[in-house]
């Protein structure tokens, strides 16, 4: 999986280098630029909507509200109610994943606050003698982060992606047996 926001180079790129791969668009992003188009009075009945939109216990019931949206918006703001319906799919893509990952996959926040991280440990130092140097704290900055996610505060349990596959792997040979 891939979560970025909805840069058409990027996505471009990982539809072509990266096939196979789910890409998620930042949920984050992507109400912000719904919300940007709408006037200052309806945004925050609008930012609830979406929340219970990108928060649905499935996908199903996310689309299921996200059609009920579309239609309430479609006389008022037509442009973000085509918006919705044809990008709003892109945000929901966490949806396939266990519900216990939803949370650290559906944004950009985590990368955006280790490139923080990044950010405020390279500029104590101001001036690095060579890229060497710079690419060696960066690289150790990684190194941690990786550890830190391995053998400390798990960041994803993988455990529950094996589950997942099973059960998908289960259903289809139920399908096939059925057939």
């Amino acid at each position: 999986m891939v979560i970025s926001d909805a840069h058409g180079g990027l996505v471009k790129a990982i539809e072509r280098q990266f096939l196979g791969t789910q890409w998620q668009r930042c949920q984050v992003h992507f109400k912000k630029n719904v919300l940007d188009k709408v006037r200052n009075r309806d945004k925050a009945w609008i930012k609830g909507r979406l929340d219970d939109i990108f928060l649905a216990v499935d996908k199903h019931t996310a689309l299921d509200r996200l059609q009920q949206l579309v239609a309430d918006l479609a006389g008022k703001y037509p442009g973000v109610a085509e918006l919705l319906e044809t990008e709003c799919e892109d945000a929901l893509a966490c949806l396939n994943f266990p519900s216990q990952h939803r949370r650290r996959i559906r944004t950009t926040n985590g990368l955006e606050r280790f490139n923080q991280e990044i950010k405020r440990r390279t500029s104590v130092i101001r001036i690095f003698p060579n890229r060497e140097s710079a690419l060696r704290l960066i690289g150790a900055l990684c190194m941690e982060q990786a550890e830190e996610w391995l053998t400390g505060k798990q960041y994803l349990d993988m455990s529950l992606l094996e589950e997942l596959d099973q059960e998908k792997e289960a259903e289809l040979r139920q399908e096939v047996a059925a057939a």
